[in-house]
């Protein structure tokens, strides 16, 4: 009898403290990293839509570290900030706006780098978004997250930056990529037998289709007014290459084969940014998308750590302080199993130089790895997420 008892007693605590690491380590954490099923939070063609949670406190207050440089917010926040020109007044000049989404709640926040100070636009909730493609006017963040008993279900939402706003609406679940204008909203539909690319307006009007591909795992983004970039997904194991897509769904290979290829295309789309690597080394280089002729650039880093002027007439990037050879680029970038000590660099497109503009390591410190960089059409303010700890970063040029 006593022997059962105690069997029975150890029994109870192995319960006991199972249930604790649960709690403590998956339960409690799940409702930051991904959407959970069955939370008030808008599910794709099911008709609910996020809730306004009134108890959220604001965060805390932007820090100067110098005079030009300012750590937003602590995050995490949402990848995928905005830097729009606003005008307070009608004599008013335009000013610089951050628009970005805190990670955990779901709310939207406006920072004004003039001002220095932080307003929140929007309380609706939506945990666990993943990623927030924004319209240019900064009205609008298209937000990704996962839901489903196994986070298997992609959901898009077009979240509005203000509270009472009714302009939500969904798009179709499981987009394998999205993009956005000023007037279109580009996604990509991915499967065993291809992808295929369609075209809709910012208000949720009819998608048509533009092109279609055997290719299945691809990104897409604009490049100009009636022209789109297309690259496979990159890995260091695997040759990579960029096309050109034109209004009438005509790929034209622009960059490749190259390993781990990356591209960003220029607003007007006269100019793509390539990098690649070469023995766990990164290459980085321009191409003229209609002559096609390359040009070799004096620094290098992910192509996904830079930024393009409104003008095209300089790239902003995060380029890492000497990089380690014994990782594979940019696959374990992406994984987080590996990050960088940046420092921000202007690269000059007509003079082909490289310019130091932010020396992070001598600022603070902390180490920074540039992520999500975004400039205001005006240039005068660069933001960035440090993808070490998710921070928001302003940086006044």
């Amino acid at each position: 009898m006593r022997r059962t008892l105690t069997i029975l007693a150890i029994a109870i605590v192995l319960i006991g403290i199972s249930v604790f690491i649960y709690f403590y380590f998956f339960a409690t954490k799940a409702t930051i990293t991904v959407a959970p099923g069955g939370a008030g939070l808008p599910v794709a063609g099911q008709g609910t839509t996020p809730t306004t949670d009134v108890n959220t406190t604001l965060p805390g207050e932007p820090t100067p570290v110098t005079a030009r440089l300012v750590k937003v917010s602590v995050g995490p926040v949402v990848l995928g900030e905005s830097v729009i020109n606003i005008r307070v007044a009608s004599s008013s000049p335009p000013e610089a706006a951050v628009s970005y989404i805190e990670r955990q709640s779901g709310n939207v926040f406006s920072y004004s780098p003039s001002a220095g100070t932080i307003t929140r636009t929007s309380n609706q909730t939506v945990p666990g978004i993943q990623s927030a493609a924004w319209l240019p006017n900064g009205a609008t963040a298209l937000v990704r997250y996962l839901s489903g008993d196994d986070f298997s279900t992609i959901n898009t939402y077009a979240l509005p930056a203000t509270s009472g706003s009714t302009e939500g609406y969904f798009l179709p679940q499981n987009l394998a990529d999205i993009d956005v204008s000023s007037t279109s909203v580009l996604t990509l539909a991915s499967g065993v037998n291809g992808s295929v690319a369609s075209l809709g307006g910012v208000s949720n009007t009819r998608t048509t289709q533009i092109f279609t591909t055997p290719l299945s795992e691809l990104h897409v983004s604009f490049a100009g007014k009636s022209h789109y970039l297309a690259y496979t997904k990159p890995s260091a194991a695997l040759p990579g290459a960029a096309f050109i897509v034109d209004a009438a769904g005509t790929f034209s290979r622009i960059s490749g084969p190259q390993s781990g290829l990356v591209a960003l295309a220029s607003h007007s789309g006269k100019w793509l940014l390539v990098s690649y690597t070469e023995n766990n080394l990164f290459q980085m280089e321009l191409v003229n998308t209609a002559t096609g002729d390359i040009t070799s650039l004096p620094v290098a880093t992910i192509a996904d750590k830079c930024v393009w002027t409104a003008d095209d007439s300089a790239i902003y990037c995060g380029i890492p302080v000497d990089p380690s050879t014994e990782y594979s680029y940019p696959d374990d970038w992406y994984q987080g199993a590996v990050s960088f000590s940046d420092r921000i660099w202007k690269i000059d497109v007509a003079g082909r130089y490289a310019q130091l503009v932010l020396d992070f390591p001598t600022e603070t410190d902390s180490s920074l790895d540039a992520t999500a960089l975004a400039i205001d059409p005006l240039n005068t303010t660069l933001v960035f997420v440090n993808k070490n700890d998710s921070s928001l970063w302003s940086y006044q040029l």
